[in-house]
Protein backbone atom coordinates (compact mmCIF):
# COMPACT_ATOMS: atom_id res chain seq x y z
CA UNK A 1 0.00 0.00 0.00
CA UNK A 2 1.22 3.36 -0.75
CA UNK A 3 2.33 6.07 1.32
CA UNK A 4 -0.62 9.07 1.54
CA UNK A 5 0.39 13.01 1.92
CA UNK A 6 -0.03 13.50 5.77
CA UNK A 7 -2.47 16.92 5.85
CA UNK A 8 -0.67 19.87 7.05
CA UNK A 9 -1.54 22.10 10.54
CA UNK A 10 -4.55 24.19 10.04
CA UNK A 11 -7.35 25.38 11.25
CA UNK A 12 -10.99 25.44 10.40
CA UNK A 13 -11.78 24.71 6.57
CA UNK A 14 -8.22 24.99 5.48
CA UNK A 15 -7.94 21.31 8.06
CA UNK A 16 -11.05 19.67 6.60
CA UNK A 17 -9.75 19.94 3.21
CA UNK A 18 -6.33 18.45 3.83
CA UNK A 19 -8.16 16.02 5.71
CA UNK A 20 -10.35 14.98 2.89
CA UNK A 21 -7.44 14.95 0.61
CA UNK A 22 -5.67 12.73 2.79
CA UNK A 23 -8.53 10.49 3.47
CA UNK A 24 -9.58 10.06 -0.30
CA UNK A 25 -5.58 9.17 -0.81
CA UNK A 26 -6.17 6.73 2.26
CA UNK A 27 -9.41 5.14 0.07
CA UNK A 28 -7.82 5.26 -3.14
CA UNK A 29 -4.83 2.96 -1.85
CA UNK A 30 -7.64 0.63 -0.45
CA UNK A 31 -10.01 0.43 -2.97
CA UNK A 32 -7.09 0.25 -5.91
CA UNK A 33 -4.86 -2.68 -4.23
CA UNK A 34 -2.45 -4.54 -6.05
CA UNK A 35 -3.93 -8.08 -6.07
CA UNK A 36 -1.88 -10.85 -7.14
CA UNK A 37 -4.35 -11.52 -10.23
CA UNK A 38 -4.79 -15.24 -11.62
CA UNK A 39 -2.77 -14.34 -14.92
CA UNK A 40 -0.10 -13.30 -12.44
CA UNK A 41 0.59 -16.42 -11.40
CA UNK A 42 3.18 -18.50 -14.07
CA UNK A 43 1.85 -21.67 -15.48
CA UNK A 44 4.76 -23.31 -14.62
CA UNK A 45 5.67 -25.22 -11.28
CA UNK A 46 8.20 -23.12 -9.35
CA UNK A 47 11.20 -23.73 -7.12
CA UNK A 48 11.24 -22.39 -3.61
CA UNK A 49 14.04 -19.53 -4.15
CA UNK A 50 11.52 -18.63 -7.35
CA UNK A 51 8.54 -18.54 -5.48
CA UNK A 52 9.67 -16.62 -2.65
CA UNK A 53 10.99 -14.00 -5.60
CA UNK A 54 7.41 -14.01 -6.92
CA UNK A 55 5.48 -13.15 -3.32
CA UNK A 56 8.43 -10.42 -2.78
CA UNK A 57 8.08 -8.66 -6.50
CA UNK A 58 4.22 -8.91 -6.17
CA UNK A 59 3.30 -8.12 -2.84
CA UNK A 60 5.78 -5.38 -1.68
CA UNK A 61 3.33 -2.39 -1.66
CA UNK A 62 1.52 -4.65 1.24
CA UNK A 63 4.33 -3.85 3.50
CA UNK A 64 4.46 -1.16 6.17
CA UNK A 65 7.98 -1.12 6.63
CA UNK A 66 11.66 -1.91 4.59
CA UNK A 67 12.41 -4.61 6.94
CA UNK A 68 9.21 -6.16 7.15
CA UNK A 69 8.86 -9.94 5.58
CA UNK A 70 6.76 -11.07 3.48
CA UNK A 71 7.07 -15.14 3.01
CA UNK A 72 10.47 -16.94 3.56
CA UNK A 73 11.57 -20.08 2.88
CA UNK A 74 10.73 -21.22 6.87
CA UNK A 75 7.27 -19.72 6.64
CA UNK A 76 6.82 -22.35 3.22
CA UNK A 77 8.19 -25.00 4.84
CA UNK A 78 6.08 -24.63 8.14
CA UNK A 79 3.29 -24.05 6.32
CA UNK A 80 3.79 -27.20 5.00
CA UNK A 81 4.56 -29.24 7.95
CA UNK A 82 1.45 -27.91 9.38
CA UNK A 83 -1.03 -29.25 6.74
CA UNK A 84 -1.53 -25.53 5.49
CA UNK A 85 0.26 -26.43 1.82
CA UNK A 86 0.09 -29.84 0.20
CA UNK A 87 4.00 -30.79 -0.47
CA UNK A 88 5.76 -29.97 -3.17
CA UNK A 89 6.07 -32.42 -6.07
CA UNK A 90 10.23 -32.78 -6.58
CA UNK A 91 10.55 -29.98 -4.74
CA UNK A 92 8.33 -27.71 -7.21
CA UNK A 93 5.68 -25.70 -6.25
CA UNK A 94 1.87 -25.66 -8.76
CA UNK A 95 0.20 -22.85 -9.12
CA UNK A 96 -2.26 -24.03 -6.42
CA UNK A 97 0.28 -23.94 -4.22
CA UNK A 98 0.76 -20.38 -5.17
CA UNK A 99 -3.22 -19.33 -4.42
CA UNK A 100 -2.83 -21.24 -1.05
CA UNK A 101 0.31 -18.87 0.23
CA UNK A 102 -1.80 -15.76 -1.06
CA UNK A 103 -4.55 -16.78 1.12
CA UNK A 104 -2.63 -17.47 4.20
CA UNK A 105 -0.50 -14.52 3.60
CA UNK A 106 -3.63 -11.75 3.78
CA UNK A 107 -5.07 -13.95 6.27
CA UNK A 108 -2.09 -14.57 8.88
CA UNK A 109 -2.23 -10.81 9.24
CA UNK A 110 -5.38 -10.79 11.52
CA UNK A 111 -6.01 -14.33 12.15
CA UNK A 112 -4.06 -16.30 14.59
CA UNK A 113 -2.15 -19.55 12.62
CA UNK A 114 -4.39 -21.81 13.73
CA UNK A 115 -7.38 -20.39 12.50
CA UNK A 116 -5.39 -20.10 9.10
CA UNK A 117 -5.18 -23.55 9.61
CA UNK A 118 -8.96 -24.12 10.34
CA UNK A 119 -9.72 -22.35 6.72
CA UNK A 120 -7.04 -23.02 4.55
CA UNK A 121 -6.21 -26.79 5.49
CA UNK A 122 -10.13 -28.33 4.62
CA UNK A 123 -9.60 -26.30 1.33
CA UNK A 124 -6.25 -27.77 0.33
CA UNK A 125 -8.30 -31.07 0.95
CA UNK A 126 -10.91 -30.51 -1.26
CA UNK A 127 -9.53 -28.20 -3.55
CA UNK A 128 -6.27 -28.84 -4.36
CA UNK A 129 -5.60 -31.15 -7.39
CA UNK A 130 -7.09 -31.95 -10.80
CA UNK A 131 -10.15 -34.12 -9.07
CA UNK A 132 -11.80 -31.53 -7.46
CA UNK A 133 -15.65 -30.35 -8.41
CA UNK A 134 -13.85 -26.81 -8.57
CA UNK A 135 -10.25 -25.55 -9.04
CA UNK A 136 -8.49 -23.42 -7.11
CA UNK A 137 -7.95 -20.74 -10.02
CA UNK A 138 -11.95 -20.64 -10.01
CA UNK A 139 -12.03 -19.86 -6.38
CA UNK A 140 -9.23 -17.60 -6.62
CA UNK A 141 -10.90 -15.79 -9.15
CA UNK A 142 -14.24 -15.57 -7.54
CA UNK A 143 -12.96 -14.52 -4.08
CA UNK A 144 -10.61 -11.68 -6.03
CA UNK A 145 -14.01 -10.37 -8.00
CA UNK A 146 -15.96 -10.15 -4.53
CA UNK A 147 -12.87 -8.22 -2.40
CA UNK A 148 -12.71 -5.28 -5.22
CA UNK A 149 -16.43 -4.84 -4.80
CA UNK A 150 -15.76 -4.91 -1.39
CA UNK A 151 -13.48 -2.70 -1.54
CA UNK A 152 -15.06 -0.18 -3.81
CA UNK A 153 -17.93 0.24 -1.36
CA UNK A 154 -15.96 0.78 1.85
CA UNK A 155 -16.02 4.25 0.66
CA UNK A 156 -19.16 5.66 2.40
CA UNK A 157 -18.75 4.03 5.75
CA UNK A 158 -14.93 5.24 6.27
CA UNK A 159 -16.09 8.89 5.03
CA UNK A 160 -19.32 8.85 7.82
CA UNK A 161 -16.76 7.76 10.42
CA UNK A 162 -14.11 10.42 9.51
CA UNK A 163 -17.42 12.90 9.53
CA UNK A 164 -18.29 12.02 13.20
CA UNK A 165 -14.79 11.86 14.23
CA UNK A 166 -13.93 15.52 13.28
CA UNK A 167 -16.61 16.67 15.40
CA UNK A 168 -16.49 13.89 18.29
CA UNK A 169 -14.54 16.73 20.46
CA UNK A 170 -15.17 20.20 19.53
CA UNK A 171 -15.15 21.61 22.96
CA UNK A 172 -11.30 20.85 23.94
CA UNK A 173 -10.14 24.28 23.22
CA UNK A 174 -6.54 23.12 22.81
CA UNK A 175 -5.59 22.80 19.15
CA UNK A 176 -3.21 20.42 19.16
CA UNK A 177 -4.97 17.87 22.21
CA UNK A 178 -8.63 18.56 20.32
CA UNK A 179 -6.45 17.34 16.64
CA UNK A 180 -5.41 14.07 18.98
CA UNK A 181 -8.96 13.39 20.08
CA UNK A 182 -10.31 13.38 16.48
CA UNK A 183 -7.59 11.23 15.13
CA UNK A 184 -8.04 8.60 18.12
CA UNK A 185 -11.67 9.05 17.59
CA UNK A 186 -11.32 8.12 14.28
CA UNK A 187 -8.87 4.88 14.70
CA UNK A 188 -11.18 3.98 17.44
CA UNK A 189 -14.36 3.28 14.94
CA UNK A 190 -12.24 1.81 12.63
CA UNK A 191 -10.48 -0.60 15.28
CA UNK A 192 -13.65 -1.39 16.65
CA UNK A 193 -15.61 -2.30 13.45
CA UNK A 194 -12.35 -4.27 12.86
CA UNK A 195 -12.84 -5.95 16.10
CA UNK A 196 -16.40 -6.70 15.58
CA UNK A 197 -15.76 -8.07 11.95
CA UNK A 198 -12.83 -10.75 13.92
CA UNK A 199 -15.30 -11.78 16.25
CA UNK A 200 -17.70 -12.86 13.98
CA UNK A 201 -14.40 -14.91 11.94
CA UNK A 202 -13.79 -16.41 15.17
CA UNK A 203 -17.61 -17.77 15.88
CA UNK A 204 -17.99 -18.58 12.49
CA UNK A 205 -14.80 -21.00 12.80
CA UNK A 206 -15.13 -22.66 15.97
CA UNK A 207 -19.23 -23.08 15.56
CA UNK A 208 -19.10 -24.22 11.82
CA UNK A 209 -15.56 -24.63 10.82
CA UNK A 210 -13.81 -26.71 13.65
CA UNK A 211 -17.35 -29.14 13.66
CA UNK A 212 -17.08 -29.87 10.42
CA UNK A 213 -13.18 -30.55 9.96
CA UNK A 214 -13.65 -32.83 13.04
CA UNK A 215 -16.28 -34.72 11.16
CA UNK A 216 -14.42 -35.20 7.84
CA UNK A 217 -11.17 -36.61 10.34
CA UNK A 218 -13.20 -38.67 12.51
CA UNK A 219 -15.04 -40.23 9.17
CA UNK A 220 -11.28 -40.86 7.90
CA UNK A 221 -9.92 -42.45 10.83
CA UNK A 222 -12.47 -44.62 11.01
CA UNK A 223 -15.00 -43.22 13.70
CA UNK A 224 -12.01 -42.64 16.37
CA UNK A 225 -12.31 -39.42 17.30
CA UNK A 226 -9.43 -36.81 16.82
CA UNK A 227 -7.68 -35.22 20.11
CA UNK A 228 -8.08 -31.74 19.36
CA UNK A 229 -4.87 -29.63 19.68
CA UNK A 230 -3.98 -26.19 21.73
CA UNK A 231 -4.39 -23.48 19.22
CA UNK A 232 -2.68 -21.19 21.86
CA UNK A 233 0.51 -23.27 21.94
CA UNK A 234 0.10 -23.65 17.75
CA UNK A 235 0.14 -19.96 17.64
CA UNK A 236 3.16 -19.36 20.02
CA UNK A 237 5.17 -22.23 18.06
CA UNK A 238 4.01 -20.75 14.48
CA UNK A 239 4.89 -16.98 15.08
CA UNK A 240 8.35 -18.11 16.49
CA UNK A 241 9.04 -19.93 13.60
CA UNK A 242 7.99 -17.16 10.99
CA UNK A 243 10.23 -14.88 13.17
CA UNK A 244 13.38 -16.53 12.72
Amino acid sequence: MGRSTAPRRGKGKLMDREWRRYLRELLDSVQNPDYIRPHDIPNIDLYMDQVTTFMDEHLETTKRFEDDKLLTKTMINNYTKNHLLPNPAKKKYTKGHMYLLVFIYYLKNFMSISDVKRIVEPMQEMFYGPDSEISLDEIYAKIVDVEKEVAQGLGKDVMKKFMRSRNAFNEVKGEEEREFLNIFSFIAMLSFDVYLKKAMIEKIIDELLVPAQEERKTKKDGGKKTAKGDGKKEDAAEEAKDAE
